[in-house]
């Protein structure tokens, strides 16, 4: 099951055990903890630039701590103290919907982090429980293996890649620049691209490609639409990095659909101005074949041991040779690539790399 019909099915289930009124719902870089396609059902999608960025920087509840404790789960009350309005998230946004308690649990394993869910309560509904949050806490801990291997799809299946076939439409299609976008239909994709945004994360230029980009990125609620969330999410991220709320890196790696991943990283520009805050700078560029071999592996689980097979396999090296790094027999190499195989779902070592770097079978670069 891919990712949205899963959290779509979760959602559904524990709304017949937990009543809530609206929800926000990211997966995650399994590295930098980042938000990457969220889905969300909230009353202020107006909003959306401010409610990231205090997410971002209220360290109540916050995912990256859930997941370290003893439990994945907590409420808003139970995590400030009976008040609130410590929480940046709720003093600056929430509480003017009427929102009294959020339930917030991480998704999070020994390969990383892969997502987190916030539900909230607003008007009467009064406060979660702890019987609620001790719920959650439970099916997290069924629930992150079957995310992961959900997000694990998105390497698309091994035929597909190896013959070139995609799921992207095979028409052209007018891009928001009114240029013809048959990007997708190729496999290419665009050069890299420099979205600058001010403190409140609103959009103050961008370069000539983004707007090829933003055609292959999941689009914002209405009236933000043209501003991918991952685009927000790195930004807020790196806002946190400097509050020092959070020290992972302020970057994300992105599926864009027919096995293709982007990687979008935030940085702060230098200011020529005295006294002015320098914008923050988002880039969007093609995911390099290392970042790809990394989500693979966290994403299938594999163990170290096949882990170092794989990048070994990826730079084109022997049997023999990936045997003798090892201290190994040749033998026992060729036994943990059918586990990997069985694992990942495919037959031949071709196969493999085709699926973890997006390569047609047989091919000496990426997938044309």
């Amino acid at each position: 099951m891919d990712h949205r019909s899963l959290r779509a099915e979760v959602l559904a289930e524990v709304g017949r055990v937990v009543p809530f009124d609206a929800f926000v719902w990211p997966l995650c870089d399994p590295v930098t903890a980042t938000g990457v396609a969220p889905r969300a059902r909230i009353p202020c999608p107006e909003e959306l630039p401010l409610l990231i960025r205090l997410k971002y920087l209220s360290r109540q509840a916050r995912w990256t701590g859930l997941a370290g404790s003893a439990s994945p789960a907590s409420t808003l009350l139970r995590a400030t103290g009976g008040d609130p309005s410590r929480s940046p998230l709720w003093e600056g946004v929430m509480k003017r919907y009427g929102v009294t308690d959020v339930l917030s649990v991480a998704f999070a394993d020994k390969y990383g982090y892969w997502g987190w869910l916030d539900l909230w309560r607003v008007g009467g509904d009064g406060a979660f429980s702890e019987a609620e949050a001790g719920y959650l806490a439970d099916v997290a801990g069924a629930l992150t293996p079957l995310l992961r291997r959900s997000i694990a799809r998105q390497f698309g299946p091994p035929d597909d890649v190896e013959h070139g076939r995609t799921d992207a439409p095979t028409t052209e299609v007018p891009s928001k620049s009114g240029r013809p976008q048959n990007v997708a239909r190729r496999g290419e994709l665009p050069p890299q691209a420099v979205i600058t945004l001010d403190e409140d994360m609103a959009v103050v230029g961008e370069t000539a490609s983004t707007s090829d980009w933003l055609e292959l990125l999941q689009p914002g609620p209405r009236p933000y639409q043209a501003v991918p969330a991952e685009v927000l999410n790195v930004a807020a991220q790196l806002l946190a990095r400097e509050a020092g709320v959070d020290d992972h890196d302020a970057a994300a790696r992105v599926h864009l659909g027919s096995g293709r991943w982007a990687i979008l990283r935030a940085s702060r520009m230098a200011s020529g101005v005295s006294g002015a805050t320098p914008p923050l700078a988002v880039t969007i560029q093609e995911c390099p074949p290392g970042a790809r071999l990394d989500m693979f592996a966290r994403c299938f689980g594999l163990t170290p041991r096949q882990r170092e097979l794989l990048e070994l396999a990826s730079a084109g090296a022997s049997t023999a040779a990936m045997a003798a790094s090892q201290g190994t027999s040749a033998y026992t190499v060729q036994d943990q690539f059918k586990q990997i195989f069985e694992n990942c779902g495919v037959r031949t070592r071709a196969s493999l790399l085709a699926m973890a770097l997006g390569i047609v079978a047989g091919a000496s670069g990426p997938r044309q």
